[in-house]
């Protein structure tokens, strides 16, 4: 490999390493140039590229284990010539070509690593699918994986050599008016700047935005199956306050949806009510307050207020309620039950976990305090218990009303929520703030006096030799989840629950690795509720046990529940 006979960034840059070790003679091709590779840079790429097969939360096809296996690799290589150019500045010398030896031994460990590893990790894949009773499995993906890796290497690459070109010829303009070195700098100030304003600002705006009009077409449609509400209990239905066209695709399903007064008196054996649901939609008004306000008002309107049970719901995404939860609220409740929601974003909730956290918490908090002004104003005798939950992003939008343990228990009789993110702020308190020795998928919090976690309430809730009295307040969340563990901070350290024991469906085999396992976790995000029910995102029969432990119903059986859970979660055939 010939030195390069065109100009170089300055001493000291972070281009260096390559245009001294990878840059073509004077007269090659632009192609030839943006294709060369150091050799440092490989060993980088190969190693993070074989660790991308580890396994992490969730089972990956290979066309997903192909795209972290591409970025990883891009990321090992940025590393390995960092790391070259390091040495070199220790060792006080210049850099100089890799013989041809150096490049055939490591062609032959290339092939046998990324072998090995590409190998164990179908097998890692296989162990997760039988501890979730996962059966999809594509060999033509996992085939297309390696394929898929180096496509997704080599465009990294070429957008990374993109902007070291840019790098310099911003810096040789500059050199015009001042110093080399402080050219060098300010180029690469400038363009670290416009690279992050094109990736958060005009990429990642024009993906919401256009999410953002293609899910708002699908707001006003009707779900199949789903008809406006002959009954007056249901915002939508005759003399709702709020229309029927303005309540949204889920809101329209939330409302038109739900079991009857029969139904829930078949489960029970005894006399039941038709449940009251209530809700607004982004269409009922302009701003979260007016949405809360009409919400509320229409619940008040179909005597929501009267109830034994009012359950004030925080949506995820685009409006969405997970009918189990609610279901299974008014089934235990006898229909003596009254439910509110409000819609905030057109979004689905995977997106709306990355974007729209302001409006969840604005959502949660404006619904909460609408209906409480309603209710702490009511004769203590005529109020119903009232509680709390929300999924997802609905539990980081519920928990913004309370301020931390002692305002959810002396403000609400229960509270139930299920797969918090980990930026929830009062469950990273009393996750973090946990009793010594208790494990991070199962905190326990000051002896669970409040609050308690479990990821499966039909084998017991910890601690279960203490006392849970007064308001209980349950947080479902599964150790195979990756909104509750995803974070930034999973690229640079190690969480305590990987260096901890593993829960009962996350493979034993998995670390923390810098950097790979972010970008694992990171892909899990997406796929996370297409699982069986009982694992990853997806929470359903929990539903069953989680409220029955919240409202202390009387009179359910262990064989009332198990009837129940059939009913939210109708058993596979």
């Amino acid at each position: 490999m010939a030195p390069e006979a065109h100009q170089s960034p300055p001493e000291g840059s972070p281009g260096r390493e390559e245009a001294e070790s990878a840059e073509p003679a004077a007269g090659s091709g632009k192609w030839r140039r943006s294709v060369r590779l150091t050799l440092p840079g490989c060993w980088g790429a190969l190693l993070l590229a074989c660790l991308s097969f580890t396994p992490s939360l969730l089972p990956r096809g290979g066309v997903l284990q192909g795209l972290i296996c591409g970025i990883t690799a891009a990321i090992g290589y940025g590393l390995g010539v960092i790391a070259a150019y390091m040495w070199r500045a220790f060792a006080d010398r210049e850099a100089r070509d890799a013989s041809r030896g150096a490049w055939r031994v490591f062609i032959v460990c290339a092939i046998v690593l990324f072998g090995l590893a590409f190998g164990f990790g179908q097998y890692w894949q296989h162990e997760i699918r039988r501890l979730m009773d996962v059966t999809d499995y594509n060999v033509l993906t996992a085939v297309a994986c390696p394929f898929v890796a180096a496509l997704v290497f080599w465009l990294l690459l070429l957008a990374g050599r993109g902007l070291r070109g840019l790098y310099r010829w911003l810096a040789r303009h500059l050199r015009r008016w001042i110093g080399p070195r402080a050219a060098g700098v300010v180029g690469w100030i400038v363009v670290a700047a416009l690279a992050w304003s094109v990736v958060s600002g005009v990429l990642l705006a024009g993906i919401v935005n256009g999410a953002n009009e293609a899910f708002s077409l699908r707001d006003t449609e009707t779900p199949e199956g789903v008809h406006q509400p002959t009954s007056a209990l249901r915002s939508g239905g005759p003399g709702s306050l709020v229309p029927w066209d303005t309540l949204g695709y889920q809101g329209r399903a939330f409302t038109g949806t739900g079991p009857t007064a029969p139904e829930i008196g078949a489960f029970t054996h005894r006399p039941a009510q038709e449940p009251v649901r209530a809700y607004a939609g982004l269409a009922t008004a302009d701003d979260t307050e007016t949405r809360a306000e009409r919400a509320v008002a229409d619940l008040r309107r179909a005597g929501g207020f009267e109830r034994a049970n009012l359950l004030v719901m925080t949506t995820t995404g685009s409006g969405w309620v997970d009918p189990a939860a609610v279901d299974s609220f008014e089934y235990l409740g006898d229909g003596d039950s009254a439910t509110v929601a409000i819609q905030y974003s057109y979004l689905p909730s995977w997106l709306s976990y990355l974007v729209d956290q302001s409006k969840a918490r604005q959502a949660g908090r404006e619904l909460f305090d609408a209906v409480y002004d309603v209710w702490s104003k009511l004769p203590q005798d005529q109020r119903p218990r009232l509680f709390v939950a929300g999924e997802s992003l609905g539990s980081f939008g519920g928990e913004t009303a309370f301020s931390g343990e002692y305002d959810l228990r002396n403000r609400t009789a229960g509270t139930l929520f299920a797969g918090p993110p980990n930026f929830n702020t009062l469950f990273r308190e009393f996750s973090d703030d946990r009793d010594a020795g208790s494990p991070e998928i199962e905190p326990v919090y000051k002896d669970g006096r409040t609050v308690r976690f479990t990821d499966d309430p039909t084998t017991g809730i910890t601690p279960e030799d203490e006392q849970w009295n007064g308001t209980r307040v349950l947080y479902l969340m599964h150790p195979s989840d990756p909104i509750v563990w995803w974070s930034p901070k999973l690229a640079l350290s190690e969480p305590d629950w990987i260096g901890e024991a593993p829960g009962s469906d996350v493979l034993e085999g998995m670390v923390w690795i810098p950097f790979v396992t972010f970008w694992q976790v990171t892909a899990d995000l997406p796929f996370s509720t297409g699982v069986p029910d009982g694992h990853g995102h997806t929470y359903k029969a929990a539903y069953v046990d989680g409220w029955n432990a919240v409202m202390r119903p009387s009179g359910v059986t262990p064989q009332d529940l198990e009837r129940l859970r059939d009913i939210i979660q109708p058993p596979e055939h």
